[in-house]
């Protein structure tokens, strides 16, 4: 059976905030850094989802509401592929693009 490793490595400051987030995984062999991570775990036992999220001090604003909806749009795309639930999907992402307006996220023009 083939293994994969995901690694991420914080630096905090002297108040414990992130100051950096590096990521590597053993197939890709090289280190890149992010400015927010946001992991979703299924806890079997407990059957419930865990989370971790983690965002730099340098990561503006306008920078997370993005983040947020093309992770939204991603759960979406993850949501049909998972469970067939094609009309959900596509419920979702109508909300993504409510979501994305409120947040003036979209180009005029």
């Amino acid at each position: 059976m083939k293994k994969s490793e995901i690694k991420f490595v914080v630096s905090l400051d002297e108040n414990k905030l992130p100051v950096s987030i590096d990521w590597e995984a053993n197939d890709e062999g090289e280190k890149s850094a992010c400015k927010s991570v946001m992991i979703a775990l299924w806890d079997a036992k407990e059957n419930n989802t865990m989370r971790i999220d983690l965002w730099t001090k340098d990561m503006l604003v306008d920078e997370m509401k993005v983040f947020f909806h093309q992770s939204l749009l991603s759960m979406a795309d993850t949501l049909k592929r998972a469970t067939g639930e094609e009309k959900l999907a596509e419920d979702l992402k109508d909300y993504c693009a409510h979501f994305a307006d409120k947040m003036n996220l979209l180009k005029k023009g």
